[in-house]
């Protein structure tokens, strides 16, 4: 099987960018996006269809098993994660176009800086937050929680979320939910001024976050348990 894969090219965010279009071939249907992108980089002297070498394609991934978010890039218009996107699901497509992530600084090709991400976690002040406890009524809701990935991809299709803005989208509310349902009251109010200001006064419910999110995690469920404890002092 042959796939058509145009990839986002650019050296750093300063220099111009294009996509450079590669046949990839492949006899196993089991391949994916991240082991496309791993066997041309493992293949010296490729060339793209006008002839050009590939060279290196700068991209980052980690575990490889949908656990760590770190291969979140844009395939096709829609964000998702290199490892978990099949080629064979494009078979009927084109071409396969992989882009970087918008939302975030460039790094190269389609590699992103999401350093803001853990940023936006310390100006919650979740660094910070008391000792995280288990009980039967927070349980299932921490579980949920936990699920993030930090991938970003939610961040991606938010309507309301643009770089450098005060709202911190699902990336913020989602592991937030967690602390939120198990601290002391105490804790709870230390923490309101900045859920109001980043999550609650930004967020226009649109849930694209829920219908992207690579680890399904229920963004509904979670933002209105958030929502019920810190704006509305309601106990879980």
């Amino acid at each position: 099987m042959e796939y058509r894969l145009e990839i986002w090219r650019q050296e750093n965010s300063e220099s111009p960018g294009r996509f450079q279009t590669i046949l990839y071939q492949t006899g196993d249907d089991r391949e994916t996006v991240a082991t496309a992108l791993t066997n041309i980089n493992n293949t010296p002297g490729m060339k793209d269809i006008n002839g050009n070498p590939v060279g290196e394609i700068g991209w980052e991934c980690s575990c490889l098993q949908k656990k760590c978010g770190a291969c979140a890039v844009v395939i096709n218009g829609t964000p998702g994660l290199a490892c978990d996107s099949f080629l064979r699901t494009y078979k009927k497509k084109k071409s396969i176009k992989i882009a970087p992530l918008s939302k975030f600084p460039l790094i190269r090709d389609l590699w992103v800086d999401r350093t803001i991400l853990r940023e936006n976690l310390k100006e919650l002040g979740l660094t910070a937050a008391g000792d995280f406890v288990f009980t039967k009524k927070n349980n299932d809701i921490a579980f949920e929680s936990s699920k993030c990935l930090q991938c970003g991809c939610c961040l991606e299709v938010c309507p309301n979320y643009v770089p450098d803005g005060k709202f911190f989208g699902a990336a913020g509310y989602a592991p937030e939910t967690k602390f939120l349902t198990s601290l002391s009251p105490e804790e709870i109010k230390r923490l309101k001024p900045a859920y109001m200001t980043h999550i609650y006064s930004g967020c226009g419910k649109s849930l694209a976050c829920k219908d992207i999110c690579p680890a399904g995690i229920d963004m509904d469920r979670l933002l209105s348990r958030s929502n019920a404890v810190a704006v509305w002092r309601k106990k879980i």
